[in-house]
């Protein structure tokens, strides 16, 4: 399997700090997420149920009518590729590694594409797959460009896949309102804006007949009752929702000015993380893994994504850190 960030136990282990010392910016998770309250203790006892309300607040919030709700978007990350012909498909690079990973095993051809090599490619590629925005890089891709490469995929019979696990502080630049089009599919969940990753509730947006072919593959309560009931009470709260689009791009420009003032001045990011290329990245990894700070590191190219520290104390730890080192 992939390597991903949140690893803490393992991280407490190599740098023998113990778990409950740790500031973890590694995962680009909203750190003041949807407070979730005590659930009833029926939700325990009961197989999950499809008449919940799940799918009629995911249907309001992301403005979709065709949607299926899976374990987290990993789970339908893993699965489409079995549901198209084997063919050429277009990955963004560098970008969220399970996409590539998946296809691949798949038995499909990979070409990994710079975002500025997406339109030329367009003509050989049967499927394209992009994250927008993009993790970790944060580019963006705008709604009317993605909206005619799909329609020029799909009068081949191609497909356009997009990861929007970051769009929810700009949802006027989603796909998902157009994610019933045959070619078009969009992944959502609610594990960065909403902080839920734990419950692992992800949406596959897309037409009638992918999602029914999709629930086949999948089977039946991918996801848990108490999740469920979690991922519903957090969609309909659209004042929490107001709230952290509002204060999450502030944050994200705090951490943009620590990261400027120690020297590492981002090169790209959203309103969830930070992403700063840089030869030191290993250097500046340990750095601060040594005080209890962990960061999560990619090779191609060398660099490293900064996710938001929560609380002012957090803040404050992060930037004495980085001025130690």
């Amino acid at each position: 399997m992939l390597e991903h960030g949140g690893r803490i136990r393992e991280a407490a282990h190599r740098y023998g700090i113990p778990e409950a010392g740790w500031l973890d910016l590694s995962t680009g998770i909203n750190p003041l997420g949807w407070p979730v309250p005590a659930l009833p203790a029926d939700c325990w006892r009961r197989l999950p149920e499809a008449d919940d309300g799940l799918e009629v607040a995911a249907r309001s919030y992301y403005g979709c009518r065709d949607i299926l709700v899976t374990a987290g978007s990993q789970a339908a990350i893993q699965a489409l590729p079995g549901l198209h012909p084997a063919g050429r498909v277009g990955v963004l690079a560098p970008g969220y590694a399970e996409h590539a990973h998946a296809w691949a095993r798949g038995g499909h051809a990979l070409e990994r594409l710079a975002a500025g090599e997406v339109e030329a490619a367009l003509g050989r590629l049967d499927v394209l797959v992009l994250i927008n925005p993009n993790n970790p890089t944060g580019e963006c891709f705008p709604p009317a460009t993605l909206l005619a490469w799909q329609r020029r995929l799909a009068a081949r019979g191609g497909w356009l896949v997009v990861d929007e696990a970051f769009m929810d502080v700009t949802p006027q630049d989603s796909l998902a309102a157009h994610a019933g089009m045959a070619g078009l599919v969009v992944l959502r969940s609610l594990g960065k804006f909403f902080g839920l990753a734990g419950a692992r509730v992800g949406f596959t947006l897309a037409w009638p007949e992918l999602l029914a072919q999709l629930a086949e593959t999948l089977g039946p309560w991918t996801v848990s009752a108490p999740a469920r009931r979690v991922a519903r009470l957090a969609l309909e709260d659209l004042r929490w929702q107001d709230e952290a689009r509002r204060c999450l791009p502030q944050a994200a420009a705090r951490l943009r000015a620590i990261l400027s003032r120690a020297g590492i001045a981002p090169c790209g990011g959203t309103s969830l993380f930070q992403w700063v290329a840089t030869g030191q990245a290993a250097a500046i990894q340990d750095a601060l893994a040594k005080q209890g700070i962990l960061l999560r590191r990619f090779d191609i190219p060398d660099s490293l994504r900064f996710g938001l520290p929560g609380e002012e104390a957090q803040w404050q730890r992060l930037e004495a850190a980085l001025e130690k080192i």
